[in-house]
């Protein structure tokens, strides 16, 4: 399955050479890990504990909070042991692992966009018959296709970049085990496995957007012809925060796989992974919670509730 060289081990970048830069690096990657684990973990049992919030577009705002967990969890942790322990290398067990993971959530993220996009479509053009089209089993549907698909297109890409000879260095010119930054230290043909990156990032990230794309060009027509002015700000509040997390989320990885390799520059690979890696999926629930006046409520009255319980049992003891 994987044909290596001279070792099993590769050597990634640390995140400075510059001892005080060094520990700023690692104080805020832990910060923006720490924010990600508790303000998606946050949103997910929220939806959970609030009945008006089970809801297929909170179904899959869920799966988006567990993806973006996934997504860090994937390469944060390594980022922060390499720094603290001084190695940098990693197996090629392990990395093959970090990269299969880190390909199909980004994969899943591309195409539970999508669907979201589908769902407020749905919501907004058809809300007639948005509980029929919208219903449980087509929810979960989509989002089991959305996972096994993901994985499986994975699995395929981490197979054949393992399959390439690498020759000139083990030395990976990245924080984290990335398809991009393997192919810069192959010494073997990468036109082939190019080709098939693109075709796999038309397929899910480009595909992904257009259909949104499609979504919208539909959604912003029918939120103006809407008489009431409440109503159309009621509607575009809904949508905006989906658009937020798109922009981002999808200007960062087309920068990254649709580019020609020859024109790849190392230091701005590494820079747009960590972008769409660490800091998308800490501020995707910020968005979403920020302007959902549901979340909000729901976290400020258990919140609120939580606090009032802690004072009674004080008070007791």
């Amino acid at each position: 399955m994987f044909n290596q060289s001279s070792s099993n081990r590769f050597f990634l970048l640390g995140l400075s050479f510059v001892p005080y830069l060094e520990v700023l690096g690692f104080l805020a990657f832990l910060g923006m890990f720490l924010i990600t684990l508790i303000a998606n973990l946050l949103l997910i049992i929220m939806v959970r504990i609030n009945p008006k919030l089970q809801t297929p577009m909170y179904f899959f705002l869920s799966n988006l909070s567990i993806v973006d967990i996934g997504l860090s969890t994937t390469v944060v942790p390594k980022i922060l042991k390499n720094t603290l322990f001084k190695d940098t290398s990693v197996s090629l067990l392990e990395c093959a692992i970090q990269m299969h993971f880190h390909l199909a959530f980004g994969a899943i993220e591309c195409l539970i966009l999508a669907i979201m996009a589908y769902d407020r479509f749905v919501a907004i053009c058809k809300p007639m018959h948005y509980n029929i089209i919208m219903s449980k089993k087509m929810c979960i549907s989509m989002a089991a296709a959305s996972w096994i698909a993901s994985f499986i297109n994975s699995m395929i890409h981490v197979i054949y970049t393992f399959q390439m000879s690498f020759c000139h260095s083990h030395h990976v010119n990245h924080f984290f085990c990335e398809v991009p930054a393997f192919l810069q230290i192959s010494c073997s043909d990468t036109w082939l496995h190019e080709v098939a990156m693109y075709i796999s990032a038309g397929s899910f990230a480009s595909l992904s957007f257009f259909l949104t794309l499609i979504s919208y060009m539909h959604i912003l027509p029918t939120i103006l012809k809407i008489n009431s002015s409440d109503g159309r700000y009621k509607a575009l509040s809904t949508c905006a925060s989906h658009i937020i997390v798109v922009t981002l989320y999808y200007g960062t990885i087309m920068l990254l796989y649709l580019r020609p390799h020859s024109q790849s520059s190392p230091d701005i690979d590494n820079t747009i992974s960590i972008l769409y890696s660490a800091v998308t999926p800490m501020l995707n629930p910020i968005i979403y919670s920020v302007r959902n006046k549901d979340v909000k409520g729901t976290i400020k009255k258990n919140l609120f509730k939580n606090v009032l319980q802690s004072r009674l049992c004080l008070q007791k003891s």
